[in-house]
């Protein structure tokens, strides 16, 4: 037996010329595939997932050997375009349940949806399910209506910086940081050491111009006073009842009244809701969702994704 097996290997490195073969075991991200996972008819309402911390990355580590995922960005976009080629196609609902992220990618997210909506003129709705917060509630701006589920939480309007100062921590075991640079400000938000009142000062006025971008979407999408924005947005969360006495959201309602509205814009009597999805992905009803991290691991995966390493990052992002 054992010279049988060594006569079949000699022969499959004699076929491939004594060439190192590699084979390659790592799952391949499939293309995407439609799903109708509720309702009948020809015409199609498209349910797109934006669910997690908003990052522009992929989480850097894991503890173990997680298949292939796409980037957030990628795949919305993806997915928007698969539907902008689709005539069938006639009203998109973002579902939200998202904390937020950076700033980049929930402007990113923000820009995509609103270009969808501005090239196919079919209606878009956001339907903000358990969280609904800072940057999760920036690209729902996007939407035509934003429906809110009854135990909604939203709000959480404006921009964090988040950063580490281990100094203290340094001094303890009599390791002192040396940094040489070519200005004053280089170095600023390193997390070796406190930051200094100009430091500080240029960081404010980064989160200031930040902030006033997003005041400005809410007044523009919105159509509210902006003394009446900057007075709700302070930072803090709203219950959906307060979020639509402030005008944050248009109406209360779970996913199916979603579905119903969708159906009323886009002037169907009947539709059917399709999900795009990977290969083996389980999609059976509205509330089947795109995977998401849910373990310990993952969560701190994705949130270490958006922050990015040791520095400083501007956040659109419910930090409690």
């Amino acid at each position: 037996m054992r010279l049988a097996h060594a006569l079949a290997l000699a022969g499959l490195l004699a076929l491939s010329g004594c060439s190192l073969i590699t084979l390659d075991f790592q799952p391949k991200i499939r293309p995407l595939e439609e799903e109708t996972v509720e309702g009948k008819g020809t015409s199609k309402i498209l349910l797109l997932d934006l669910s997690g911390v908003l990052s522009e990355d992929l989480p850097s580590f894991s503890l173990g050997a997680p298949p292939p995922r796409v980037p957030l960005l990628a795949r919305v976009r993806e997915e928007l375009q698969k539907a902008e080629k689709d005539d069938r196609v006639r009203a998109l609902i973002v579902r939200i349940n998202s904390p937020g992220g950076t700033i980049t990618a929930s402007d990113v997210l923000y820009h995509e949806l609103l270009a969808f909506k501005e090239r196919r003129k079919v209606p878009v709705i956001a339907a903000i399910m358990d969280v609904g917060a800072s940057g999760g509630y920036y690209a729902a701006l996007a939407a035509d209506t934003i429906v809110a589920n009854p135990t909604t939480v939203t709000g959480s309007i404006g921009v964090v910086m988040v950063t580490v100062n281990a100094q203290g921590l340094l001094e303890k075991i009599g390791v002192a940081p040396l940094a040489i640079k070519s200005g004053p400000m280089k170095d600023a938000g390193s997390p070796l050491r406190s930051l200094t009142e100009p430091e500080r000062a240029v960081f404010q006025s980064i989160i200031d111009e930040m902030y006033g971008r997003f005041v400005g979407l809410i007044v523009k999408a919105r159509k509210l006073p902006e003394d009446r924005v900057r007075a709700a947005a302070d930072g803090r969360v709203y219950t959906a009842e307060q979020a639509l006495r402030l005008g944050l959201v248009d109406r209360i309602g779970y996913l199916e009244d979603v579905v119903t509205l969708a159906k009323e814009r886009a002037g169907l009597t009947e539709a059917r809701v399709v999900m795009y999805h990977r290969p083996k992905e389980y999609r059976a009803n509205i509330y089947s969702a795109t995977p998401a991290p849910s373990t310990a691991e993952s969560t701190l995966a994705q949130f270490a994704a958006a922050l990015g390493g040791g520095g400083p990052r501007f956040l659109y992002l419910w930090w409690p």
